[in-house]
């Protein structure tokens, strides 16, 4: 057919081909739109919005209980003493106002400002979305002495609203089961990531309490997990959780909590003697990765207050030093929680709080309750005055060390470190990066990889353990400065000195490589940790992995299998040994130096047949919190956290 004939011929395109979907169509053809994608992340995000419904119950004052199970087909209910989503009839709709709630996306009370008068829901997608998403869902309501029951399935009702019982209870119960045809990955729930939520948001909602039941049994764990989260105090507690484990400056936690600005703005902070800021956000409860203008009001707030005391006692004179703004906030830990009634969210992730009334806001709550505080506190005020002190002078030497870095470009060749096996390919998006640990096992592997697109860069012994250290004695490190030249990216620019330029990284893979001991996950978790700290944009962007090399290669016979952990192995021999180990031969590779470059790249490295493991960033402050403890002086948290996850060491953070 000729381009003139294509051009006159109508007959395939035609009213048929244009599609109308509904609501609940549109969710489950585009699932990703509304829960951000259909693996983990999405998964779980299904609680939480069912939770945000509740909270928002809460917010309002009508909430102080809720309940999420785990059920053992991993289903998942969630219940709260709440008013009760009402049943009676909508005008508009003429269906039960409970099947609009659940069957029509932007529905609910949320937009009436006399029912709520803040919601973390309307950064949501609602309850209509779960039940879009669910093969099974199950609303309970609880109000008037009588229980509601409407059942539903991908979006639709099945059944009619219908009493079936008496009570003397009030709330909310949605229990559902997510659809396989849409989470084909996994619908396998994962506690830990459900109890952090679960505790962020009873530190945020002080009285709130949450309670988390897994009533997955097994023969390793018999019995339900059950865990309870409940914070009277609120943020100071969670400044608390976060600290538990660093060495304070200040004994004090400064809290603030006003209203009198025009937007409830509640505040703790503290100064440690580490060398990182630690500051997490939230507005209604919504975890604001990327920021904002309440963050900007707050730092603002911060270094003018702090700046004005300094001067006003003649501190900053007297030291010789020229302050930044960075330097009033090392060591520096605090959680900023706004309430917005109508939140503007922007950014690439729809995190970052584009309200422009709010920096004043917060600025000025700041500003009075920490200019009180200084006044009232005058030891507190001095050290955390001398902190700032140091941190500028510190920076001045971090300047310094980091010239040695930026002066080499990485891009030219000359500036590589001379450990570097290169790969041929130019394309960072088809390039991958070894960090290896130790000469031996990097020469394994610059002998197995592929040379075309994989690198490697062999780490001499354990790095720097940068939660602990200076910022120029970072820079002092021979390993890190090798990190930094390889990938080619650079730290500090005119206007910001602890910006991170990637724009000239040269591998978007970035894997770290490490023996499968005890030692070589300590190794990893310093790797981790400093990118943590230090690049963490890389982390945020999806280019750091964990190699997972084999624990055992197992053998009966002309059979052999590799096993990554001891349940693969005693499933080995009870296939192929009968049970008994007798006949069968185990080699347990202590280090990747113990595999010659075949196994290396069969097992670890071969794209086709390797697992690689996502470092990701699900949740910054309980990220926080884990490296600055597994990195700190105090052993018997990082005991119990080694205790608890000995058998799948899986650090997401």
């Amino acid at each position: 057919m000729s381009e003139e004939q294509k051009l006159n011929d109508n007959s395939n395109y035609d009213a048929s081909k244009i599609q109308s979907l509904e609501g609940m169509e549109h969710v489950r053809m585009r699932p990703s739109m509304y829960i951000g994608d259909i693996g983990s992340k999405g998964l779980h995000h299904l609680v939480y919005e069912v939770v945000d419904n509740s909270i928002d119950e809460a917010l309002a004052g009508y909430c102080d209980t809720i309940d999420v199970i785990i059920h053992a087909n991993n289903s998942v209910s969630v219940k709260d003493n709440g008013r009760g989503i009402p049943v009676d009839l909508h005008e508009k709709e003429q269906k039960s106002a409970l099947e609009v709630v659940m069957t029509k996306i932007g529905a609910g009370g949320k937009f009436d400002k006399d029912s709520y008068k803040v919601s973390g829901g309307l950064h949501g997608v609602g309850v209509s979305v779960v039940n879009a998403l669910s093969d099974r869902l199950v609303a309970r309501v609880y109000r008037d002495g009588t229980i509601y029951e409407q059942k539903y399935s991908r979006g639709q009702a099945t059944t009619q609203v219908e009493a079936v019982g008496t009570t003397d209870e009030r709330g909310t119960k949605i229990t559902f089961h997510p659809d396989g045809e849409i989470f084909k990955e996994t619908i396998n729930y994962n506690f830990d990531v459900l109890s952090n939520r679960l505790r962020e948001l009873a530190f945020l909602n002080a009285g709130v309490k949450l309670t988390l039941t897994d009533e997955r049994v097994s023969e390793a764990m018999p019995d339900p997990k059950i865990e309870t989260y409940c914070s009277q105090e609120g943020l100071p507690d969670f400044i608390r959780y976060l600290e538990g484990t660093r060495e304070q400056l200040i004994d004090d936690i400064i809290h603030i909590n006003t209203g009198k600005f025009g937007t409830p703005v509640e505040i703790a902070m503290t100064y440690n003697t580490t060398f990182n800021e630690n500051t997490h956000s939230y507005v209604n409860n919504i975890n604001t990765i990327e920021g904002g203008t309440h963050v900007t009001g707050f730092r603002q707030g911060l270094t003018s207050t702090l700046k004005k005391y300094a001067d006003d006692k003649n501190m900053l004179e007297k030291a010789k030093v020229e302050v930044s703004g960075d330097d009033f906030r090392e060591g520096l830990t605090a959680i900023i929680s706004v309430k917005v009634a109508e939140p503007q969210f922007e950014g690439q992730t729809k995190t970052k709080l584009g309200n422009s009334e709010t920096a004043g806001t917060v600025r000025q709550a700041v500003g009075e309750a920490l200019g009180n505080y200084l006044e009232e506190h005058p030891r507190q005020a001095e050290t955390i005055v001398k902190k700032v002190i140091l941190a500028a002078q510190a920076r001045e030497a971090a300047r310094k060390a980091r010239l040695g870095v930026i002066r080499k470009n990485p891009m030219g060749g000359a500036g590589l470190p001379g450990k570097l096996a290169d790969c041929a390919d130019k394309d960072p998006a088809n390039c991958e990066l070894f960090l290896v640990e130790g000469d031996s096992a990097g020469g394994t592997a610059k002998q197995g990889r592929s040379r075309q697109f994989q690198a490697i860069l062999p780490l001499r012994g354990k790095i720097l353990n940068v939660e602990k250290a200076m910022p120029h004695k970072i820079f002092d490190s021979e390993e890190i400065r090798n990190i930094f030249m390889a990938l080619g990216v650079t730290v500090g620019t005119p206007e910001d000195e602890k910006a991170l330029n990637i724009a000239k990284l040269r591998y978007h893979k970035i894997i770290i490589m490490t023996d499968a001991d005890v030692d070589g996950s300590h190794i990893a978790t310093l790797i981790m940790t400093f990118f943590f700290r230090h690049m963490k944009e890389l982390i945020e962007q999806g280019y750091l992995y964990i190699a997972t090399p084999p624990l055992y290669l197992c053998k009966k016979g002309k059979i052999e299998r590799y096993c990554w952990n001891d349940q693969q192995r005693l499933t080995f021999i009870r296939e192929f040994g009968g049970g008994s180990e007798s006949g069968v031969h185990t080699q347990r590779y202590k280090g990747l130096g113990e595999m010659n470059e075949k196994q290396l790249w069969d097992t670890t490295m071969n794209p086709e047949n390797r697992t690689l493991r996502q470092v990701t960033i699900e949740n910054a402050a309980i990220a926080d919190h884990t490296f600055s403890m597994l990195m700190g002086d105090d052993v018997a948290p990082r005991r119990q956290f080694i205790e608890e996850n000995a058998t799948y060491a899986n650090i997401d953070a």
